[in-house]
């Protein structure tokens, strides 16, 4: 049964509730071409069907909240409604504001760079960029900007990214104008120490990676690799999608690396999903730190100030400050569990993955790199069985499956990861699901799901051919 759109439900004259009537004169505040000429197509609905009709949409939606969302690489972890209270305070304050009036907002800013700093290494820190994404575009345009500053912007023109790397890492490079040349993994699933080698010269800018990797590997030679990119005055980028394994324990600024970027989102509970708002940090070491994005959060001696004397910045990435509402949730996370708590979350995370990639094994799926795993692994079903038709058959069985057919160097990938807010008993029924779709039928599984809001979609058809507009039929 498909859900009628807010417009299907517009009936003309109704209304919920009814706005005092102010007469303005907007031309005489903004400029006559963005003035309306006509009003807008907003829908006529009742408070009562406005409010069955989100509150039906929200019943038909998956997230953390109602079910395990074991997605890899993507930390979909609880988000404690205490840090929403936290962000709430601060729900009135205007980006336009005069800083002297905002002390306690930058205050806070400034406490969460420091927290960050210190949990990455790193000497100097921007919050601006949106996402994860973004901040990887941050990171790699301060790197492109330091090597231009030294004269070898024309001849570092290559970014080297291993074919496990998650799909963003590619597409930053390109989008920063760099050649992207893959590293291939090893038998162990770790970066190829010497297919490293031959592709390092004076004409690589930088090297792309995630420790753990997305196979939930810690790669255990980072240390060497960091040696060699120094040797080669290749700058060193730090992927932190999965900082979540390691918060607390290990530091991406002592591995070497020269640049961070982070997932807040991820790591640090700000709500994931749903197109956003996201937070994605950037922690650079000292001789990166005079490219930073403009404004940085300062301490001075009559308080808290925005900087924006940084000659050689990249410039703004993002419009006022970053999401600002995601750095509270962030920085209450910190603050409620301080470095034992983030320590034990990073421990825990790792050991409901190693004990949920022993269920399956037990359920007959297998683990091509089956090293002692992070926080995150990936598996592949028993040989005759499609991930797609055993995602979708998770779906039926009331579970959201894990991220598919990623990284692609594991045929029928599974990429599975728990996260530490998952009790050991819902570990156990997930594994269970998983083992009761193997000894489903091979037609059961190629039509699931049965009884989900909606049925199997044509997935290419979606992503080739989106509608993203609605229009009236008149």
């Amino acid at each position: 049964m498909s859900y009628p759109l807010i417009f299907e439900r517009s009936r003309p004259g109704r209304r919920g509730l009814k706005l005092v009537e102010v007469v303005l004169e907007a031309s005489r505040y903004i400029p006559e071409k963005f003035l309306r000429k006509n009003p807008p197509r907003l829908p006529e609905v009742d408070e009562l069907t406005l409010v069955r009709h989100y509150t039906g949409l929200s019943r038909r939606q998956v997230g953390v909240d109602t079910t395990f969302y074991p997605l890899g690489s993507c930390t979909m972890k609880y988000n404690p409604k205490l840090h929403e209270e936290a962000a709430r305070l601060f729900a009135d304050l205007h980006p336009y504001q005069d800083p002297r009036t905002v002390q306690g907002a930058l205050e806070l800013m400034w406490q969460l760079s420091e927290y960050l700093k210190a949990l990455t290494g790193m000497d100097a820190i921007t919050l601006e960029p949106a996402a994860g994404a973004h901040g990887e575009l941050t990171g790699i345009l301060i790197i492109r900007a330091y090597h231009q500053d030294r004269g070898e912007g024309k001849v570092r023109r290559v970014v080297l990214v291993p074919d496990s790397a998650h799909g963003s890492n590619p597409a930053t490079a390109s989008m920063a104008g760099y050649q992207v040349r893959e590293v291939p993994s090893g038998p162990d699933g770790e970066v190829d120490l010497e297919a490293l080698k031959r592709e390092l010269g004076s004409h690589v800018a930088a090297i792309m990676l995630t420790n753990p990797n997305t196979l939930g590997l810690f790669e255990r030679r980072i240390l060497e690799i960091s040696r060699l990119s120094k040797e080669a005055g290749v700058q060193l980028y730090y992927d932190g999608a999965n900082l979540n394994a390691i918060m607390g324990w290990a530091r991406p600024g002592d591995m070497g690396f020269d640049v961070v970027h982070l997932n807040l989102h991820k790591t640090f509970t700000v709500p994931h999903g749903g197109g956003g708002p996201g937070s994605g940090p950037v922690g650079v070491k000292a001789h990166l730190a005079p490219y930073l994005p403009v404004p940085t959060v300062e301490k001075g001696e009559e308080g808290f100030y925005l900087n924006f004397d940084l000659p050689k910045s990249i410039g703004r990435v993002r419009s006022f400050y970053g999401n600002f509402l995601a750095l509270v949730r962030a920085w209450a996370y910190i603050r409620t569990l301080g470095l034992e708590g983030l320590k034990k979350a990073a421990a825990l995370s790792v050991l409901n993955a190693r004990y949920l990639k022993e269920l399956l094994k037990e359920k007959g799926y297998k683990v091509p790199y089956d090293g002692p795993c992070m926080h995150e692994f990936v598996a592949q079903p028993p040989q005759g069985f499609r991930t797609l038709d055993l995602a979708k058959g998770l779906l039926e069985m009331g579970f959201h499956p894990p991220t598919v057919y990623f990284p692609l160097i594991v045929k029928e990938a599974m990429m599975v990861e728990p996260t530490e807010t998952e009790a050991k008993e819902t570990l156990e029924a997930f594994a269970e699901a998983l083992g009761e779709l193997l000894q489903k039928p091979k037609e059961w599984l190629e039509g699931a799901p049965y009884t989900t809001p909606v049925r199997r979609l044509d997935e290419v058809r979606a992503n080739k051919y989106p509608k993203l507009t609605y229009f009236d039929r008149e």
